[in-house]
């Protein structure tokens, strides 16, 4: 009877305090961590937008002919490096020369075509002082005649002949006047050196001379080739691509963010990147350079015509640009395409919304000063061989007034 009584008193226990106390503590370490949690959201993690729509992107320089020729060699091939200015396709040079001598002994005729014109000048000067000494001899002639034709001391045949003389001179020298006046219309403040027509020759020799240097095609900056489709002994036109030189030194990220996630994002915020190719083991630090003008649908070959038919709405995305560090860059290079991964950090929204930064990448490749300078001295020793002793004075003597 003590024994059931104390059974009844005493009830064995089944683990249900225990259970309870784990549960109320599972509960207290959700609580904790959905606090944690907001605290870090709050304080840290709403600051921070990502993607995973986001790959690498490069300039893609297209290399074509600006003149027409056939190709004779071609010294690159897909994925080689090349250094800006490095020989990459050299054309049939034949007609380019050609066209350059023929240029240089154009310019040499017109040299002595001018020439001509100075001394032309000078000839009718003369001619016209010869013209007016006869003029002023034959005039004292009639004057004397007229003077003794009332004394019957000449005949009248004479007397007419002697007026005669007179007009004829008078009628040369207003032609000689004219040829004068006309031909330093043509040579008036200029010299052989820089008369019009010399001029226009000299730019026909720097225009061949020119066509003859790009028959030889360099690449306009530093880069990995890719794209090659041209082949030695293809007839090209100016225009038609070659190949294409990637900077792969300047690539960037192009990151497709939703438009929900645009709100704060500003030019100049820090960004951490992560490349599919290299998985986590590096990162790349970057900021923001520069926020799309426009959703990638809007941009589209067929935009989305959402005023006709049934409407969806769908979260558009925005391409924003992250430019990347060059050192890092150069210690792991990126290859056009790649999946990113990208965060931006938000907690600075000082920045401009439009990038204004002026662009600091590669430019094209201009004519040597070398080169130009060549061809300036080709210029003058055509002009100096050719224009004799007038070449910088332009005969100025022949060249005044009548």
């Amino acid at each position: 009877m003590n024994t059931q009584n104390a059974a009844v008193q005493n009830p064995p226990s089944n683990g249900n305090g225990t259970r309870r106390r784990r549960l109320l503590i599972v509960a207290a370490l959700v609580v904790l961590g959905l606090i944690a949690y907001a605290a870090y959201w709050l304080l840290h993690g709403r600051y921070f937008e990502s993607t995973d729509d986001a790959y690498a992107a490069s300039d893609l320089v297209q290399i074509s002919s600006e003149v027409a020729g056939t190709v004779t060699s071609v010294h690159v091939d897909d994925t080689q490096h090349v250094e800006r200015g490095q020989l990459l396709v050299e054309l049939d040079p034949a007609d380019a020369e050609v066209a350059e001598s023929a240029a240089e002994a154009e310019l040499a005729r017109t040299v002595r075509t001018v020439r001509g014109l100075f001394s032309r000048s000078s000839g009718l000067k003369a001619q016209m002082r010869s013209s007016e000494i006869s003029l002023q001899a034959a005039r004292g002639d009639l004057k004397r005649r007229l003077e003794v034709a009332a004394d019957g001391g000449v005949s009248s045949e004479e007397l007419q002949h002697a007026r005669d003389r007179v007009a004829q001179l008078e009628a040369q020298l207003a032609t000689t006047q004219e040829d004068l006046a006309t031909n330093n219309a043509q040579i008036e403040n200029t010299t052989v050196a820089d008369h019009p027509q010399v001029l226009a020759a000299a730019a026909k020799v720097r225009e061949a001379a020119l066509a003859l240097k790009r028959t030889k095609i360099t690449a306009p900056l530093s880069g990995t080739v890719a794209r090659r489709g041209v082949q030695i002994g293809a007839r090209i036109a100016p225009g038609a691509p070659l190949m294409a030189v990637v900077p792969l030194d300047q690539a960037w990220v192009e990151a497709n963010f939703k438009e929900v996630q645009l709100e704060k994002m500003r030019v100049g915020q820090p960004a951490e990147v992560h490349a599919d190719l290299y998985g986590g083991d590096v990162t790349y630090h970057g900021h923001v350079a520069g926020l799309g003008a426009g959703s990638g649908s809007a941009f589209a070959l067929l935009p989305a015509q959402n005023a006709s038919g049934n409407w969806i709405k769908i979260v558009q995305r925005v391409p924003v640009r992250i430019a990347l560090d060059a050192a890092e860059l150069q210690a792991h290079p990126l290859r056009v395409g790649l999946s990113m991964d990208v965060q931006v950090d938000l907690h600075d929204t000082s920045g401009p919304l439009i990038a204004t930064e002026v662009r600091t990448g590669p430019q094209q490749v201009v004519a040597s000063e070398e080169y130009d300078a060549a061809v300036d001295r080709l210029v003058a020793d055509i002009i100096a061989r050719n224009g004799g002793g007038d070449v910088a004075t332009g005969a100025a003597a022949g060249v005044a007034a009548p």
